[in-house]
C-alpha cells in the first residue's frame, strides 16, 4: 500500500535538497572568483590557504579598485574641447526652442544662428588645450 505524503512532509523531504543545491551554486561561485582572480589573491597572500569569506572581500576590494581606475581613466580622457562644442550646441538648440515659441521674425532666427555660429568659431579659434 503506498503511502501519500501531505504537502507540509513533502516541503520537510525537499528542503535539505534545495538547500545544498543553493550551497553548491554558492561555492561553484566563489570557486569561479578564485579562479578569476587568483593573481590578485597570490599578491596580497601569497601562502595562505583562502576562506570563502576571503575571497568575497578580496573580490570587492579588486572590483571597486578597478571602478575607480576606470572613473579615473574616463576623467583623464575627457576632451575639453568637444565638451564645450556639445554644451554651445545644447545651448543653441535651447535658445531655437525658445525663440520658436516666440514667433520672431524668420530674418531674426537667421542672424542669431550667423551670430552663435561666428561666436563659436571665435571661441574655437581662441581655444588653445
Amino acid at each position: 500500500m503506498e503511502e501519500k505524503l501531505l504537502p507540509k512532509e513533502k516541503n520537510k523531504l525537499r528542503k535539505p535538497v534545495v538547500e545544498k543545491m543553493r550551497r553548491d551554486r554558492i561555492n561553484s561561485s566563489i570557486e569561479q572568483l578564485k579562479l578569476l582572480l587568483e593573481k590578485e589573491f597570490q599578491r596580497h597572500q601569497p601562502n595562505s590557504k583562502l576562506e570563502k569569506a576571503d575571497i568575497l572581500e578580496m573580490t570587492v576590494s579588486y572590483l571597486k579598485q578597478q571602478s575607480q581606475l576606470q572613473d579615473q581613466k574616463t576623467f583623464i580622457h575627457k576632451n575639453p574641447e568637444q565638451d564645450f562644442n556639445s554644451g554651445y550646441l545644447r545651448c543653441l538648440k535651447e535658445a531655437m526652442h525658445f525663440l520658436s515659441y516666440y514667433e520672431p521674425k524668420k530674418e531674426t532666427q537667421v542672424q542669431l544662428i550667423k551670430h552663435f555660429c561666428k561666436a563659436q568659431l571665435g571661441a574655437d579659434a581662441s581655444y588653445s588645450p
